[in-house]
């Protein structure tokens, strides 16, 4: 009841008060009596009605759930080879043949191609230009006929048994990062394909300027479907939990040195006290504070107190 309506109820409570000429004056403190009763009344129930409207806070609950969690870190980096070697001839001379094309698996000390290098007067044997490691030849970047020196490339050698993957890690999660963690790769190459592999190096220097650190991943590559160049996309498992109690990140406020949710009932909210475990993207672990199956506020919180009365207008799964 607005305030005007009060006054205006007032008004006419005490006209007929005025009008109330037949009762003597013995009979005046029963009218104010009577009269400050009135008003007490109109008051309190303007009073019910506005408590009524600001006492019960509407609310969405969800229920805690058991489910897999796990935590991770996404970056992107190129594919390289474990081992990779450009190949260098010991001699001038000419490419008269070349004994090896893309793609051939070569071992440590096979030509990639021969060199003519005769000169007026001497007569050589052809002088091979040899891979100084095991694996595939990736590159061959002269023809027969093409002059050569000890500082022209002949060809690149990767060995594609085992390929790396290079990130630059931000410094606020190198803190995170060990060795040997387990690291998913994909790439678009491979839709839906998932290959496995492990943090093998943490560099222990950041960047001044970029503000990260770089960060070696070693995956086994048996098959050679994993091509030095190629945009990889990894995720680096922090840590992994198959029963925690989950709610929506939403439902999770923090206050000066806590983290806090609030339990609905059937009538009212409670807050509770959490601890937090693991988080990924949109949901968060409680350690402690809360069970599976209650059911905590997502929406409407911020209005809540302890004990406060609440309203349940809605209840997701």
């Amino acid at each position: 009841m607005k305030i005007s309506n009060i006054k205006y109820q007032i008004s006419k409570i005490h006209i007929k008060i005025k009008n109330f000429t037949f009762c003597s004056p013995a009979c005046g403190g029963q009218v104010i009596l009577i009269f400050a009763f009135c008003i007490l009344q109109i008051l309190s129930g303007c009073s019910r009605k506005v408590s009524e409207r600001i006492e019960k806070v509407p609310v969405e609950v969800v229920q805690a759930k058991i489910e897999s969690l796990k935590e991770s870190l996404f970056y992107v980096g190129d594919i390289k080879a474990e081992d990779e070697a450009t190949v260098y001839p010991k001699v001038t001379g000419k490419i008269i043949e070349k004994s090896a094309k893309e793609g051939d698996v070569v071992k440590k000390g096979i030509p990639l191609a021969y060199i003519d290098r005769d000169e007026v007067g001497f007569k050589f044997e052809k002088a091979p230009v040899e891979s100084p490691i095991d694996g595939i030849v990736g590159r061959i970047y002269v023809d027969i006929g093409t002059s050569v020196s000890p500082q022209t490339p002949i060809g690149l050698v990767v060995n594609m048994e085992i390929v790396k993957v290079k990130i630059d890690v931000a410094e606020k999660d190198l803190s995170k990062i060990k060795e040997g963690q387990k690291v998913k790769i994909t790439a678009d190459a491979y839709s839906g394909e998932v290959f496995e592999g492990v943090v093998e190096k943490v560099s222990p220097i950041v960047d001044v300027d970029s503000r990260t650190a770089p960060v070696e991943i070693k995956i086994p590559n048996l098959k050679h479907k994993l091509k030095p160049g190629m945009f990889a996309r990894t995720e680096i498992i922090l840590g992994e939990v198959e029963d925690a109690i989950v709610v929506p990140r939403e439902a999770v406020m923090a206050g000066l040195d806590e983290n806090f949710l609030f339990v609905a009932s059937s009538d009212k909210a409670d807050k509770r006290k959490v601890v937090l475990g693991i988080e990924k993207l949109d949901k968060v672990q409680i350690i402690q504070g809360l069970e599976p199956g209650e059911r905590v506020v997502i929406k409407g919180q911020q209005r809540l107190k302890d004990d406060l009365p609440i309203e349940i207008v809605k209840e997701g799964e």
